[in-house]
């Protein structure tokens, strides 16, 4: 397949605090996530560059959006994570290309700006153990 934009994802769930995907595309306005690998430095002294190991494979984003409090969209899924600690399934499809992960989301932090807007931001983090693998 070609390059291609960012454009028309097919698929942002996150699970609700009872473990039902509910899709929240509409309400996020950006996300970012990484999916880094630790290393560790095993440089001798006989060497003179680093020599390293790839350790535990991780996964951590964002995502930001607007509020909306109607039934299964983004307020009715978030407004527990300060008060539950349900682990959340982010699954994410664009061209075809899937990517799901076991998260716990540590934050829903809501900005009311002096313009008006009224916008959120959740932080997630990879909680399952599982490294995360597209498929």
């Amino acid at each position: 397949m070609a390059k291609e934009n960012g454009l028309g994802w097919t698929t942002l769930n996150v699970d609700d605090s009872g473990g039902n995907a509910r899709d929240i595309r509409n309400d996020v306005t950006n996300l970012d996530w990484s999916m880094p690998r630790g290393v560790q430095d095993i440089t001798g002294i006989d060497k003179s560059a680093v020599e390293r190991l790839l350790l535990l494979a991780d996964f951590s984003g964002t995502m930001n959006g607007v509020f909306n409090d109607d039934s299964n969209k983004s307020h009715d899924v978030l407004k527990t994570v300060g008060s539950t600690s349900a682990t959340r399934t982010i699954g994410i499809v664009i061209s075809g290309q899937t990517l799901n992960n076991e998260c716990l989301i540590t934050d829903y932090a809501m900005t009311r700006a002096a313009s008006g807007e009224f916008t959120w931001s959740a932080p997630f983090s990879l909680q399952s153990g599982t490294a995360p693998t597209w498929s």
